[in-house]
């Protein structure tokens, strides 16, 4: 099947996707583009063929996590830049995992990147993007009315199971699965609600490290200005065994600095 996106309505644009209105009751249609961002949204790009390689990743990856009984929005891919998706209340509430110390925890602590931590940490953080998703504490979820109890512990579940999956099948290729972010919606059944994994899991939301070299292999590669971007995200996806045969010819990166 070949969706054609300028056929639906366009519901939300982020960084990264839109979400269009979907061919059935209850679904969307996840398309992903090429737009790569850093510095709080200052400095924007383009990656030619991220989009597809995002797709693809996050399609397998989505499907591997649904065999092992990880509840997800993801239906189907629809070609080569959309998913079929179930539509879910998004939760405010965006959960990252760390396995070792990277990012904002490095410079929070002042720990040396790459260090391993004693155990997966999971830290909670407000989805408000003008804000620029603030670190909260389970206090504030659930004061303001974010999640209640029952659901934090779910995502929390929930997240830990995908770690332990995914630490594992990234190690299987020779990557280490530094950290990641996650975000969950609700879906409703009738009277019933479940908490189940929604977004994305690509190289745009976790921190991949090459276990021999150290080379990262994910965003940061433009957020740090490392160049290459498209060539790691490729490398992630023949590891997996999942190259598209059909990228652009012409993978580039293309960037521009944004006036403030």
């Amino acid at each position: 099947m070949n969706f054609r996106v300028n056929r639906r309505r366009r519901l939300y644009e982020g960084k990264a996707k839109v979400l269009f209105e979907g061919p059935e009751p209850g679904t969307l249609v996840q398309y992903f583009k090429d737009d790569a961002t850093a510095d709080k949204g200052a400095r924007k790009g383009i990656v030619t063929g991220k989009g597809v390689l995002n797709n693809r990743i996050s399609e397998y990856l989505m499907v591997k996590l649904g065999e092992i009984g990880v509840p997800t929005h993801f239906m189907r891919r629809l070609n080569m830049r959309e998913q079929l998706i179930r539509k879910v209340e998004i939760i405010p509430v965006v959960l990252v995992v760390r396995n070792s110390v990277a990012g904002s925890l490095a410079t929070r602590l002042g720990m040396e990147e790459g260090t391993a931590l004693p155990r997966s940490i999971v830290e909670f953080y407000y989805k408000k993007k003008e804000l620029d998703d603030p670190m909260v504490s389970d206090e504030h979820i659930t004061a303001f009315g974010w999640a209640s109890p029952y659901e934090i512990d779910e995502m929390m579940s929930l997240a830990l199971r995908v770690n332990d999956y995914l630490s594992g099948l990234f190690l299987g290729i020779g990557i280490k699965l530094i950290d990641f972010r996650l975000e969950f919606g609700r879906l409703w059944d009738n009277d019933e609600m479940y908490i189940v994994l929604a977004d994305e899991i690509s190289p745009d939301n976790c921190r991949l490290w090459d276990i021999k070299t150290n080379e990262k292999m994910d965003r940061d590669r433009f957020r740090l200005d490392l160049g290459k971007v498209a060539e790691a995200y490729q490398e992630v996806a023949r590891r997996l065994g999942i190259m598209p045969e059909n990228l652009p010819s012409d993978v580039s990166e293309k960037t521009y600095e944004i006036a403030r």
